[in-house]
């Protein structure tokens, strides 16, 4: 397979098979951890044409729910962190889980969150 088909095919994939496909790779080259937990969002261009809606977006955990400990693992899956980070993450809840995104993958971890539990909101 060549780079440019592996790249087409990680483009089609959904926000929840990235992450397995990173846990995958991790374990299968023994990497530890996660280098970088959450990265900076790119700071947003004011064009002033805003009649096309926002480029980007953000998800918002509003709330983890009954289900804490499900939110906990929804949110270390989706996002691809480690438990404590996750954990922490939930505990700050009301808190952005990610920014900068687009309305497709921020609709896909919304989905995932609500699943397990979480009041998320996309902004």
């Amino acid at each position: 397979m060549s780079k440019d088909k592996l790249i087409e095919s990680i483009e089609k994939m959904k926000v929840s098979e990235l992450v397995e496909l990173v846990e995958a790779l991790k374990e299968k080259f023994n990497v530890q951890g996660s280098p970088v937990a959450m990265a900076a969002a790119p700071a947003a261009s004011d064009d002033g044409g805003g009649d096309s809606g926002p480029s980007t977006v953000k998800v918002t955990l509003k709330a983890a729910g009954q289900q804490k400990i499900a939110v906990i693992k929804a949110v270390k899956s989706a996002l691809g962190l480690g438990l404590k980070e996750a954990k922490e993450l939930v505990d700050k809840a009301p808190v952005s889980v990610k920014e900068g995104i687009s309305e497709s993958e921020a609709e896909e971890i919304k989905s995932v969150l609500a699943e397990a539990g979480a009041d998320v909101e996309i902004e």
